[in-house]
């Protein structure tokens, strides 16, 4: 075995150790690793959007701005089953009639007020995608750099460890 090798099957098995997800999912990996993933450019810009309603840019950049829809199609590329990325899609692509039904424009075209609407209605009816899909954008977020940067305070060099520390108002949360 080369270090390469055991250096990956070492990862994979602490990765599929900490997932929740099916640990022989983490293995099967191993094949698709240098894969290139099929990139859909209508799904992604679908996915930045709804993302981006989740996580809107303020006085820090948002979802979009973070890169999180390549986060979530990764991890649903790699990390679940296919009849999970098959539900997935559905939930998105009914995400997206559902715009088109309502508005009778697509959901990159609405409005912030007509997205926020639209998504808190479909997200109601249809409470599984919608958590699935907020849980992979927070993630994808605030694992990105710019979530971890500029949304949390970050220390790269962390001085001693307090345990409890008083917060003052308004203060960031600290990014692990």
């Amino acid at each position: 075995m080369k270090r390469r090798e055991a250096i990956q099957l070492v990862t994979l098995t602490l990765g599929a150790c900490l997932t929740a997800g099916d640990p022989q999912t983490a293995f099967a990996q191993i094949a698709k690793a240098g894969e290139v993933p099929q990139s859909n450019a209508a799904l992604e810009a679908l996915l930045a959007e709804v993302a981006d309603v989740i996580i809107p840019s303020t006085d820090t950049p948002g979802a979009k701005a973070a890169g999180v829809e390549k986060f979530i199609l990764r991890v649903l590329r790699d990390c679940t089953k296919k009849e999970e990325q098959t539900s997935f899609y559905a939930g998105l692509a009914a995400l997206e009639a559902e715009g088109v039904k309502t508005f009778g424009i697509p959901f990159a075209q609405l409005t912030a007020a007509q997205k926020n609407e639209t998504l808190k209605e479909y997200g109601l009816r249809n409470k599984p995608f919608f958590s699935k899909l907020k849980q992979l954008t927070v993630t994808g977020y605030f694992t990105s750099e710019i979530g971890a940067t500029q949304a949390l305070a970050y220390l790269p060099i962390p001085g001693r460890f307090e345990g409890s520390v008083p917060m003052e108002p308004r203060q960031k949360a600290w990014a692990l």
